[in-house]
């Protein structure tokens, strides 16, 4: 049964398609099966891992609306080593047709639902806005990776957000929970960006990964190529610091089942 991560932010421009995409490629180097769900309507994870927006005969917008099915809609990234439904500018119409449906919110989750066997883990892309395709992301979702700028706004957004998950939580997804905070963009040099790391340590503790994004060239440069970076420049910070978030986050779930056995959970 696959995990199903959902990478939000309301805010813009803190990198979560590029988190989306890389913590994809990387998790497929590590011979896990993924899957990416792009629910954004600009595509840019579609591009990103080497697949034409422009050329798509189907995209999300066909699961979410027309009822598709996972296996008839993907296509795979063969410079990511995943799958990826994909998504265009199609994918915006779908928030108004959405709204005439039936069980609105939870389309893409019964989409999910029946390819799930085929994964080990669905990494849902969702849009920089609280809108009908971000819910069907976060219904669909076990849990939310939240990347931020440590950056005094980046701040202000992640209440909000929290606001948003715990709303989901608390009418139509009760399991959903804050998987993980991550630091993208970091630069260490930046007074602000220590400080507001340090805040970020002190209020949500071990929800904070180890685990920082730097500012890379290299990372910034793979998209335009169709590339995650670990296939663009395996050895740049960008791809080390990616590695290194996919080794956390496998850790991380085998210590809670390990957990779950030893209290008797499991």
């Amino acid at each position: 049964m696959a995990k199903k991560l959902a990478i939000a932010n309301q805010k813009g421009g803190v990198g979560k398609t590029t988190t989306t995409v890389n913590l994809a490629a990387s998790l497929a180097a590590t011979r896990k099966k993924v899957l990416l769900v792009d629910l954004d309507p600009q595509g840019n994870a579609t591009m990103g891992s080497g697949v034409d927006k422009y050329d798509l005969e189907h995209s999300v917008y066909d699961i979410l609306v027309q009822g598709m099915s996972v296996a008839q809609v993907r296509q795979r990234s063969e410079t990511g080593g995943y799958d990826v439904l994909p998504a265009n500018g199609d994918v915006t119409a779908a928030e108004v047709e959405l709204l005439a449906l039936e069980h609105r919110e939870r389309r893409l989750l019964e989409a999910l639902l029946v390819a799930e066997d085929d994964y080990d883990w669905v990494l849902i892309d969702c849009p920089p806005s609280l809108n009908m395709l971000t819910l069907n992301g976060l219904v669909a979702a076990d849990s939310v990776l939240i990347p931020m700028q440590c950056e005094y706004y980046a701040l202000e957004g992640l209440t909000a957000l929290i606001d948003t998950i715990e709303q989901v939580a608390s009418s139509v997804n009760p399991g959903l929970f804050i998987e993980g905070l991550l630091r993208t963009m970091y630069d260490p040099r930046n007074s602000l960006t220590r400080d507001v790391s340090e805040q970020l340590r002190s209020h949500f503790g071990d929800r904070v990964y180890r685990t920082v994004i730097p500012r890379n060239v290299r990372l910034a440069e793979a998209p335009s190529f169709g590339m995650p970076v670990i296939a663009y420049d395996a050895k740049s910070r960008g791809a080390q610091a990616y590695l290194a978030l996919a080794g956390e986050i496998l850790r991380r779930g085998e210590e809670v089942v390990d957990q779950a056995v030893a209290t008797g959970q499991s």
